[in-house]
């Protein structure tokens, strides 16, 4: 990496522009940068950083995403901005950064922030231009940290050399150091596998803890199961010789249980003899104790019948009554019916005759039907009159409508007067419309031409972009496959050469006695070649062949893929000339959006022609409305007085009709309900006459049956009926004394009962008491033989169970003695770790080792061949070994602590220190080149013949074309150091003066 120019505007202290021509400055190699405490020389680094990482080192950076970085001297309109040139990985490359910049807003008061802006461009030698690369902040910082191959802290660390730091890595104890070179060569991948490792641990260890409290979950409740049976080892989960000890106490009280139930059997046959004994004679006894019942039972039932007999001969006599009765009983329900019949009709004339006038209320059924005769005859002579009155309500409606009419059409003519009267203004609006959108259409159809060649040539334009990197891709690919087809093609011919040298060796090995040579024809060969080291035959001669035609080959597709890659990109360029991305991209968005705009509004147009056709076509309907509203208007003045006198005509009849009501509806109505009232109370005296003459044949047919049944009168029969109920009740108490008597005499005439009542009373309770006993003792001999049974069962499943565990548990405890044994080597913490050191500790130790070598290199020269570094991995104090750093004194030819030097020794060895480092992350890295280098401070402590073999040393930088800047306030180094960047404060801000080499 090589930088070549830095433009710093408002950053810092730098209120105005500023620029660094670090080509001028590297061409003596070594250049100082100075100036007084405050300056700025600092900010010309951070600058360096920020350009290259959007970031300064440290604290520096602020809050506010490096709003803090702008310039407090900076004028308001100037917006902070950082632009570096620089060469790295053979590319020359521009980087722009803009910070987020609080600015006044442009309309109104108060302010405004503008996003951070960075912008990457690289110079193509071949068309002498830079050509943009990308403006994403993310893709611009992977790519610079993929071309540098380190990250910001590492940059600052390798680039930006902090004297102060490395003096304090040289006095620092093993874990300080250790946190700087995990930062520098990012071994957090060891630090995560010792992570791991111990993770991997604490699970292992916590699965086998967990699988052996479920082995001793498993032992207790063999226990609770075995009870006193079994014992449970001492031993808490994880502990060696658990499972060995759960399985052996589990085949001890599975033992125990199996000779548990074999006496559990032999009690529960024994019990169940002595219960089914005690079950017989239960039985024998309940059965004479329940004869002996029955036949007590029997005896008393027949006395109680005795007692019921008067009662039962009264039932039987009663129910004969209710049988002759029964005869009576039609007569008298048709006899109750023709009565009620009768009083509903005689309650109804009753109710019809008190509505009617007093002339009539005593009139006879045939009277009063010719009354309603006389009165609907009436009633037929309104009907002209009612024809007269709804023809004079339609009148009345028709003048009404008129009325109506007249109304609806003065309304039609002022509206069609008002809308005719804005027709003009109405008109020339809608043709305005019109004509705006027939030119729109005439200009979409122009805009329209357009867009299919601005649309192609940005596509062009973006094939280009694309195509331009296919072509740095494809080149690069190129180049890589013609060097890889020389360096087989040199591979095979050293090998072709090597083979030519041996030939004689080789045909040597064909060569038998008798046998003539195919080179010189003797048959003898007293002395034939031999094979030597590294002898090649025609076989590696012909794999090298190979593979040299298949790396040309491939170098003659690479070189193809790129003539048609450029072939592709001479036609997009052709196309889409030399005009950017962006613009082109813009060029075609406006196009695109006056032809959207021309379009929205041309598709009015059709709308604007319906508009002004339905416009006319309203205008020539409300003409005509109002010419056919005064022409209705006239013929209704004749149809208005027809009806005038028709009407007067009518009213005159209706008088006459209506006499006294207030019309003819009313005068129908009157008659109409004396009609009804009338008929009404002619029909009700002739079904009251009807009805009574019923009643009176219904009396004579009830005495009739009465006296044929036995009875003296009609109540006498009636009084003798019984209802269903009591019939049911009488009948059932019948039946259920003649039940009970059979039922009595059935019982006192079985033999067997007879005999039990000649013995003597059965003791139930004695034989009950005995077989509860019996049955007592066999459910005891039962539970206790189940319990012998579950208890068997329970420990041979548990103890399945647990052998089960035991051996899935085998795998998982072997992989956990393994898993710790590796994460206590990783960690540090093993016997066979002597020197406690951890796996990231180690590998930090070799880096350290390889960072002391190559610092040795350099500081033997500043120290004229004194001091050397070394790496040392013994422990200091209780902590752990790997990352101590001594110096050897040649002087003394002993080795002492880094903390011993003075001030100048430890100045020059951390300056060695961190050069070595350098080189070493740089290797790192990928072997990116560092070509400029910054050390900051460090010489004033520096005697005259140190600091040249000092100098000497950063001098000898160039030998490779590097350049060194110091950043130091030591006056003498003013004087020995030619090309110089100032740093001069003031006011108004800082300001740089650069000094050449001349």
């Amino acid at each position: 990496m090589r930088l070549h120019r830095l433009d710093i505007t408002a950053f810092g202290p730098f209120g105005a522009s500023q620029s660094v021509d670090f080509d001028d400055l590297s061409a003596a190699g070594l250049f100082l940068l100075h100036g007084p405490t405050g300056a700025g020389k600092t900010s010309v680094l951070d600058a360096v950083c920020y350009a290259l990482y959007g970031s300064v080192p440290g604290a520096r950076q602020g809050g506010g995403q490096g709003m803090t970085l702008r310039s407090d001297h900076a004028a308001v309109g100037t917006r902070t901005e950082v632009r570096m040139e620089l060469t790295v990985a053979g590319r020359r490359l521009e980087i722009t950064r803009q910070p987020p910049w609080e600015r006044p807003k442009l309309r109104g008061r108060g302010t405004t922030v503008d996003k951070a802006q960075t912008w990457l461009r690289e110079y193509d030698a071949t068309t002498r231009a830079w050509k943009d690369l990308s403006r994403s902040h993310q893709e611009i910082g992977e790519e610079i940290t993929q071309l540098l191959g380190m990250s910001r802290e590492q940059f600052c660390q390798v680039v930006l050399l902090p004297q102060g730091d490395f003096a304090r890595f040289l006095r620092a104890d093993a874990e300080a150091r250790g946190k700087l070179l995990g930062r520098l060569f990012d071994t957090r991948r060891f630090a995560e596998v010792e992570k791991r490792l111990a993770e991997r641990r604490r699970t292992t260890e916590a699965q086998v803890r967990e699988g052996d409290a479920g082995l001793l979950a498993d032992a207790h409740r063999m226990q609770q199961a075995a009870g006193d049976a079994m014992e449970l080892p001492e031993l808490a989960p994880g502990e060696p010789g658990l499972a060995e000890a759960v399985l052996s106490a589990a085949a001890v009280a599975r033992c125990t249980a199996r000779e548990l139930l074999t006496i559990a059997d032999r009690r529960l046959a024994d019990a169940e003899s002595a219960q089914a004994a005690a079950g017989r004679r239960l039985t024998d006894v309940r059965e004479l104790d329940r004869l002996q019942r029955r036949f007590a039972e029997a005896r008393e039932r027949a006395a109680r019948l005795a007692e019921r007999a008067d009662a039962h001969r009264a039932a039987q006599e009663r129910m004969e009554r209710a049988r002759k009765a029964g005869a009576v009983a039609p007569a008298l329900e048709l006899r109750d019916a023709a009565d009620g019949e009768h009083r509903r009709a005689a309650d109804a004339e009753a109710r019809a005759r008190a509505r009617l006038p007093r002339a009539l209320a005593d009139a006879g059924a045939a009277g009063l039907a010719a009354a309603a005769r006389r009165t609907a005859e009436e009633l037929g002579g309104l009907e002209s009159a009612r024809r007269a009155e709804r023809r004079l309500a339609e009148l009345v409606e028709e003048r009404a409508g008129l009325q109506r009419q007249e109304r609806a059409d003065d309304e039609v003519r002022q509206e069609a007067e008002s809308w005719l009267a804005d027709w003009e203004a109405t008109r020339t609006r809608l043709q305005s419309r019109l004509d705006s959108a027939q030119e729109a259409a005439t200009r979409a159809e122009q805009l329209a031409v357009q867009r299919d060649p601005a649309q192609r040539r940005l596509a062009a334009a973006r094939q280009r972009d694309r195509l331009t990197d296919d072509t740095e891709q494809a080149r690069r690919r190129a180049l890589a496959s013609a060097e890889d087809a020389v360096a087989a093609r040199a591979h095979w011919l050293d090998l072709k050469e090597q083979r030519l040298h041996g030939i004689a060796a080789e045909l040597a090995a064909n060569l038998t006695d008798g046998t003539p040579c195919a080179v010189c024809g003797a048959t003898e060969h007293p002395a034939p070649a031999r094979k030597g080291a590294g002898h090649v035959d025609r076989d590696a001669e012909e794999r090298a062949l190979t593979a040299y035609q298949a790396a040309d080959e491939r170098r003659a597709r690479a070189e193809r893929h790129l003539g048609t890659v450029r072939e592709a990109l001479a036609a997009a360029t052709a196309e889409a000339g030399d005009a950017a991305t962006d613009r082109l991209a813009q060029e075609a968005e406006e196009v695109e959006r006056a032809y959207a705009r021309a379009r929205a509004t041309a598709s009015g147009l059709h709308a604007a022609q319906e508009e002004l056709r339905r416009a006319e076509g309203e205008r020539e309907q409300r003409v005509a409305a109002q010419q056919q509203a005064a022409v209705r208007s006239a013929s209704r003045v004749a149809g208005r007085e027809r009806l005038e006198r028709e009407q007067a005509s009518l009213e005159e009849e209706l008088t006459r009709a209506r006499g006294t009501a207030d019309s003819v509806a009313a005068r129908a109505a009157q008659l109409e309900r004396r009609a009804a009232l009338l008929t009404e109370a002619a029909d009700a005296a002739r079904v009251a006459e009807q009805a009574a003459q019923r009643l009176k044949d219904a009396d004579a047919r009830l005495a009739d049956a009465a006296f044929r049944a036995g009875f003296d009168t009609p109540a006498d029969a009636a009084a003798a009926l019984l209802d269903d109920t009591a019939h049911r009740e009488l009948q059932r108490r019948l039946d259920a004394w003649q039940s009970e008597d059979a039922a009595v005499r059935a019982v006192l005439a079985e033999a067997d009962t007879t005999d039990a009542a000649r013995r003597p009373p059965a003791d139930l309770a004695a034989a009950e008491r005995a077989a509860a006993d019996a049955g007592r003792r066999l459910r005891e001999a039962s539970s206790a033989r189940d319990a012998a049974v579950r208890c068997r069962a329970e420990l041979d499943r548990l103890s399945a169970h647990a052998t089960t565990s035991v051996r899935r548990l085998a795998p998982l405890r072997e992989e956990h003695s393994r898993v710790a044994r590796l994460a206590s080597l990783a960690a540090g913490t093993s016997a066979d770790n002597e020197r406690r050191m951890r796996l990231e500790s180690y590998v930090l130790a070799a880096r350290l080792e390889q960072v002391a070598a190559a610092a040795t290199a350099r500081l033997l020269r500043m120290s004229s061949g004194r001091y050397t570094l070394v790496h040392s991995d013994d422990r200091t104090g209780r902590g752990r070994s790997g990352l101590g750093l001594h110096v050897v004194d040649a002087w003394t030819g002993r080795e002492r602590d880094t903390a011993t030097l003075s001030g100048g020794e430890t100045f020059f060895a951390s300056l060695a220190l961190a050069l070595g480092l350098a080189d070493v992350v740089t290797d790192e890295a990928g072997g990116v080149r560092l070509d400029t280098l910054f050390i900051d401070e460090g010489f004033g402590s520096l005697d005259d013949q140190t600091l040249d073999e000092v100098l000497d040393v950063l001098d000898a930088l160039r030998e490779r074309d590097r350049s060194v800047g110091i950043v130091s306030h030591v006056a003498d180094l003013r004087r020995r150091i030619h090309a110089q960047l100032e740093v001069v404060k003031g006011r108004s801000g800082s300001v740089l003066r650069q000094r050449g080499a001349g």
